[in-house]
C-alpha cells in the first residue's frame, strides 16, 4: 500500500522533470544549509563519539555491542570510502525533505529524544515525524532496496543494522506512533515507504531492555549466531559458512578466528564469488 505522500512526491517529482514546476530559492537554500551541516558533521573534524548505547546501535546484536565495550579496538578499519557513503545518506535525506517542503507537506523535522530505559539514559535524534508517526530516511543499494526494504518482514529477518529497534526507540522517545521508512535508492533515486505497521512495539522494546541489561551488568561475551551450512540447488555441501548477520560485523576476525575467504566450493562459475568459510568438509 502506498503512504498519500508517496504518491504526491511522484506526481510532483514528475512535474519537475516536464518543467512544470519548480523548488523555490528559499526551499533550495534550506536544502544547501542542511547538506553544509553534513559536510561539517562528517568532514570537519568531529571525532566519532565513544561508546554509549544510543538508538542507533541499540537493535545490533548483543556480541557485536560487546565488543563495541570491552574490545573497540579489534575492530577491523572502515573502508575509505565510509565517510562519503554516510554524507550520501545525509545528502539524500536533505534533498528528500527538499521535496517534502515544496509540496507543502506539514512534518516535523529532526528532533531529540530522551529516553530512560530501565535506568539507561538513551538519547539521539529522530529524522521527522509525520502525520502523527515517527518515521526514518534510509538511503539504500540497489540490492537492498528491491531485497532488504521489500516490506516489513523482509527487513525483519535479517535485521542486523538495527533499524526495526531503532524506529521503535524513537516512537517510545517523542510519543508518537510507528511510522515507517522512507527509502531511496542510491542507485538511481527512486524511493518508497515501507510502513512499520506489523511492528509489536512491546515486544521490540523488550528486547531493547534485555540489550541494555546485558551491556550494562558487564555479561560475559556471548556469540549470538551460528555457522549455517553451505548449500548448492537445496543440497549442503558439508561446509559451513559465516551467518550473513556477521559479514558486516567489524568485529568479526576477531570473534571468528577461523574464517577462510575462498572461492565458492560449489559454484559452477568461471569467477566463483568469495565465500567466508567457518570450516570446510
Amino acid at each position: 500500500m502506498n503512504h498519500p505522500v508517496e504518491l504526491l512526491a511522484q506526481a510532483y517529482l514528475k512535474d519537475i522533470v516536464n518543467n512544470k514546476t519548480k523548488m523555490d530559492s528559499d526551499i533550495i537554500e534550506t536544502v544547501v544549509n542542511d547538506i553544509r551541516d553534513a559536510l561539517h558533521r562528517q568532514f570537519a573534524g568531529e571525532t566519532r563519539q565513544e561508546f554509549r548505547l544510543r538508538p542507533s546501535n541499540l537493535g545490533r546484536p548483543k556480541c557485536q555491542l560487546w565488543f563495541d565495550k570491552n574490545k573497540p579496538s579489534k575492530a577491523s578499519d572502515l573502508p575509505s570510502n565510509f565517510v562519503i557513503n554516510m554524507f550520501l545518506g545525509d545528502v539524500v535525506e536533505a534533498i528528500f525533505k527538499g521535496v517534502l517542503r515544496a509540496m507543502k507537506v506539514e512534518f516535523q523535522d529532526n528532533g531529540k529524544i530522551d529516553l530512560d530505559v530501565d535506568g539507561e539514559n538513551i538519547t539521539g535524534e529522530y529524522d521527522l515525524i509525520l502525520n502523527g508517526k515517527v518515521d526514518d530516511v534510509k538511503s539504500a543499494s540497489a540490492w537492498s532496496y528491491k531485497h532488504k526494504f521489500d516490506n516489513y518482514n523482509s527487513l525483519a529477518e535479517h535485521d542486523a543494522f538495527g533499524y526495526i529497534p531503532q524506529l521503535a526507540i524513537y516512537s517510545e522517545g517523542t510519543g508518537a506512533d510507528v511510522g515507517g521508512w522512507w527509502v531511496i535508492n542510491k542507485g538511481n533515486g527512486e524511493f518508497k515507504y515501507v510502513t512499520a505497521e506489523q511492528m509489536d512495539k512491546d515486544a521490540v522494546m523488550k528486547d531493547v531492555r534485555s540489550t541494555v541489561a546485558y551491556i550494562n551488568n558487564d555479561e560475559p561475551f556471548e556469540r549470538c549466531y551460528e555457522p549455517i551450512p553451505e548449500t548448492y540447488r537445496g543440497k549442503e555441501s558439508g561446509n559451513m559458512v559465516l551467518p550473513k548477520e556477521c559479514h558486516f560485523c567489524k568485529y568479526k576476525y576477531d570473534c571468528w578466528d577461523n574464517i577462510q575467504e575462498l572461492p565458492s566450493k560449489v559454484s559452477q562459475a568461471k569467477e566463483p564469488p568469495m565465500v567466508e568459510y567457518i570450516s570446510l568438509a
